[in-house]
């Protein structure tokens, strides 16, 4: 568990969160500007897709409401990509720009980097600015964009990948 930040503490993700976790994410996909997805999956489909050392929920310090959520996946079942993964970070959208994004990355960073995961990557839509000045910030770079690459609420859409290089996996 990480240490309490602006009263938000970040844990491991359990199976109880289950209901705020997927509520965070569909308020995300309702923004239209998250993901391609339109409908958070049900938990069981959630929680077999995600690597369990790798999720974390940032948590109120004095409630234990969840306010966000960071999870990876693999990218491929290939040895070679054993050490590379795709992550989504939400944040509850009452609870934004409060560092609680950053605080779920440094998390998801620091128990990759721990599991020697050299790369953390995702797609990001480019008007999505917000996510995209957050991962900057996490020392995540642009690696380039895929045009028109999928069709998303009948518009085609960009996605700018991003990806974080271990400094010490990986080596």
């Amino acid at each position: 568990m990480s240490g309490d930040v602006n009263g938000v503490v970040v844990r491991p993700m359990e199976a109880g969160d289950a209901g705020p976790v997927l509520a965070i994410y569909q308020a995300g996909l309702d923004t239209r500007q998250a993901s391609f997805e339109v409908t958070a999956p049900a938990w069981e489909d959630f929680d077999a897709g995600k690597l369990p050392a790798h999720r974390h929920v940032a948590v109120d310090a004095g409630t234990g409401e969840v306010l966000g959520w960071a999870a990876v996946i693999a990218v491929s079942d290939r040895c070679v990509y054993a050490g590379v993964v795709e992550h989504s970070v939400y944040v509850h959208p009452g609870y934004t720009r409060r560092g609680i994004g950053a605080a779920l990355l440094a998390a998801l960073v620091e128990s990759t980097e721990a599991a020697g995961i050299w790369t953390i990557q995702s797609g990001v839509f480019p008007e999505n600015t917000v996510s995209l000045r957050l991962h900057r910030q996490a020392g995540f770079r642009v690696v380039g964009t895929r045009e028109r690459i999928g069709r998303h609420h009948g518009e085609w859409r960009d996605v700018v990948l991003i990806e974080r290089r271990s400094a010490t996996a990986g080596r």
